[in-house]
């Protein structure tokens, strides 16, 4: 089952992909992340990618379906995230996935605005690796130091207040339309999973819905 991932900025996107790529066999495609890849092995569309990015233009949607065709010919189940952004680009998608014969889910990761701004102002990142704690709700076994590594921690400037309030705002006029999409009575495609609920339990519910052994509950004898 193919995974379209919707939700507002720091709602745990990532820090689920990243679970479901390690046990269970999933492959996270980032639009960024396709972007970049063939901008710096200059292929014939990071080429044509690039010419735009250069002038300070958004690459168009032709483009980025044109890139993710090159991702969907791999057949590991994917899960897309930041793409679509638009209804139209949610089209455009569907009709790639029909003609690879791959169906895909969206997973909206369901947020209380204000509580997400309180967990948003109190993210710390791990430059290289990408992961992330919180002062409260995830700290790390010592303050200001990645688990892992033992390396710094870093707060990045888009997790002030005010820049929170405008990524906010920003998803909701344009990215929100999303899950009137997806939830649309005569085809409904959407999945709701409470992403204020502790890590481990938005995982569980995850591994339900990918019916991923890894992730589901042991049953009691």
């Amino acid at each position: 089952m193919n995974l379209i991932f919707l939700g507002p900025p720091g709602a745990g996107k990532g820090t689920q992909a990243k679970v479901l790529e390690e046990h269970c066999g999933y492959r996270q495609i980032s639009t960024g992340d396709i972007l970049r890849r063939h901008v710096a092995e200059g292929t014939p569309l990071g080429v044509e990618a690039k010419s735009f990015m250069d002038r300070g233009d958004l690459v168009p949607d032709d483009l980025i379906i044109r890139m993710m065709e090159h991702e969907l010919v791999n057949p590991a189940e994917v899960i897309l995230d930041g793409f679509p952004r638009t209804v139209p680009q949610a089209r455009a998608l569907d009709a790639l996935l029909v003609s690879h014969k791959r169906g895909a889910v969206a997973v909206l990761f369901d947020v209380d605005f204000d509580v997400l701004t309180e967990r948003l102002t109190g993210r710390w990142t791990h430059p290289a690796s990408g992961r992330t704690y919180h002062a409260v709700f995830n700290p790390p076994q010592i303050p200001g130091i990645d688990d892992v590594t033992g390396e710094p921690l870093i707060q990045r400037p888009d997790d002030r207040p005010e820049t929170i309030r405008k990524r906010l705002a920003e998803y909701q006029e344009k990215t929100a339309p999303l899950i009137g999409y997806y939830d649309d009575p005569g085809d409904p495609r959407l999945v709701r999973v409470d992403a204020l609920a502790p890590i481990a339990d938005v995982t569980r519910q995850l591994g339900v819905l990918v019916n991923c052994a890894a992730l589901l509950p042991v049953a009691s004898a």
